[in-house]
Formats: structure tokens, C-alpha cells, sequence
């Protein structure tokens, strides 16, 4: 894959709004992604807070998507990807030639907008994860296994049928198992593409109070559409559009009082 990466100059660029003072896991530094000759995001800067949950908003091909998938590297599809500036995790570059790929998206988990169970078991679903990194003792994959559907709210659901396949549950318990996927390798952030977009008011409010309780302990980032979603669920949110980070600010000031007329308008459904 060629990955052109130019010298870096970090000088933050001009941006509305104000971000809290806090422990940031995560930090984009002038981030320009593209696609071949589409530009998907321009210089982009934006801290993300350690244990909080930050949304990532605006209309459809803003740059939202491509913009997590930034952070753990899978949006690198083709070998026309081009980058300039740098994401860093805990102070370190996720671009450094010496990153590990397998270990940074143990590290950054992706949960995508759609539900993707591997065909397996609701067992080895979960084992997949510690077993790709060594892990082989049956004791320890049975704690693992149970912890993390514990953690997704859904060992009460299975637990007396975890040689089942994965495929039979439901969309939202499908959802939920993987998160408890990403959960079993014990990362340090979790990225959602939209995770609910899918699923019915019911297995959303499920994924949602399954959200708050994730950042007591984990990093979380979450694209969505839903403003209501964005407002239950987020502490800052960040505001898309045309590849740009428009504003950024606490949940409670976007939605209430946001800098940018721009930002106004997308939050109260006048485009988008």
C-alpha cells in the first residue's frame, strides 16, 4: 500500500468552538484523507476526551465515516488512499512505520452500521478475537467470553446457548455481540459507524444505555445521523460538512447554542 505521507507541520488550524479541558485518548492534527483525486476530509483538528463519548454529525458524505475510520486505519481500502497530518493515540502516531495494524485495531475497535456476526457460534464469535492473539486455554476463553457479553448486556440473553449461531439472533442482539467482539480484546476505544441506524427504536434504547455504561471505561466515538441520538448519548459532539470540521463543542452547547449559523441549520433539520 502506498501511504504518502508529506513532513508534518502541526500548527492547529482555525476552528469554532471550544473543547473541554481533559485527558485526551485521542488527537487529529491536520488531517487530509484522500480517495484517489476526492478529497474526503481537509485539514481537520480535533481532541478526543479519554472515557466520554464524542459524536461525530453531519449529512451524508461529509467526511463522517471516513473520519473514524481514520483513526484505526481501516479506511486505507486501496492503495490510492493519501494522508497528510497525523492521528495520534495516547501521544504516539497511528501512521509511525512501526505500528502494528492487528495491534492498533485491538487497541481502536470498529463497530459497524450494520450488524456483522461472523457465521459461527456466539461462542467463537467472541473467542475469535483473544484466540487471534494466542490465547488458547479453554478457561481463560469461557471468563473472556462471558465477560464481554456481560459487558454488551447480553449473557442473560444466550448463555444457555452459546453453541448457537450467531446469525439466529436478533438484529439488535447481533449488534450487541459485536460489541462484545470488540470487547473481548480489551481495547482502549471503541469506534461506531452509526450502530443504530439499523435497528428499532427497542434495540436502540438498548445499544444506547449499553453506550453509557461503555465510558466509564472506554473511549467511545459515534457517527450518527440521529440528533436526538447524538444529544442522549454524547458529551461533545463535532459537526461535519464537506470534509471540514465545521464546530465542535459540549453536547449541551451544540444543541442549544452553537457558534456557526451553518450549525444551527443542520441540527434543526433545515438541510441535511
Amino acid at each position: 500500500m502506498m501511504l504518502e505521507m508529506p513532513a508534518l507541520q502541526f500548527a492547529v488550524a482555525p476552528m469554532v468552538g471550544s473543547q473541554p479541558a481533559a485527558n485526551n485518548k485521542v488527537e487529529v492534527r491536520e488531517l487530509t484523507f484522500h480517495y484517489g483525486l476526492v478529497r474526503a476530509l481537509h485539514r481537520v483538528n480535533l481532541q478526543i476526551p479519554e472515557c466520554r463519548v464524542t459524536a461525530i454529525i453531519g449529512p451524508s458524505g461529509c467526511g463522517k465515516s471516513t473520519f473514524i475510520k481514520a483513526i484505526n486505519r481501516i479506511a486505507e481500502v486501496t492503495d490510492a488512499v493519501r494522508i497528510e497530518g497525523d492521528v495520534l493515540l495516547d501521544g504516539a502516531s497511528v501512521y509511525s512505520r512501526s505500528i502494528k495494524l492487528v495491534d492498533l485495531r485491538r487497541r481502536v475497535g470498529m463497530v459497524f452500521q450494520r450488524p456483522n456476526p461472523f457465521p459461527k457460534s456466539i461462542y467463537d464469535n467472541i473467542a475469535y478475537g483473544p484466540r487471534l492473539h494466542g490465547i488458547r486455554e479453554r478457561r481463560l476463553l469461557d471468563a473472556i467470553v462471558e465477560q464481554s457479553l456481560q459487558q454488551a448486556a447480553l449473557w442473560e440473553e444466550v448463555k444457555d446457548r452459546l453453541a448457537s449461531s450467531a446469525m439466529d439472533l436478533s438484529g439488535g442482539q447481533q449488534q450487541r455481540l459485536c460489541i462484545a467482539r470488540t470487547l473481548a480484546v480489551q481495547p482502549e476505544a471503541i469506534l461506531m459507524d452509526e450502530p443504530c441506524s439499523a435497528l428499532d427504536p427497542t434495540a436502540t434504547g438498548k445499544i444506547e444505555e449499553l453506550i453509557l455504561e461503555l465510558k466509564k471505561d472506554y473511549t467511545i466515538v459515534i457517527v450518527t445521523h440521529n440528533m436526538q441520538q447524538a444529544a442522549r448519548v454524547s458529551d461533545q459532539t463535532a459537526f461535519f460538512l464537506n470534509g471540514e470540521l465545521v464546530e465542535v463543542s459540549e453536547t449541551a452547547q451544540m444543541f442549544t447554542k452553537p457558534v456557526q449559523k451553518v450549525t444551527e441549520n443542520y441540527i434543526t433539520g433545515r438541510f441535511g
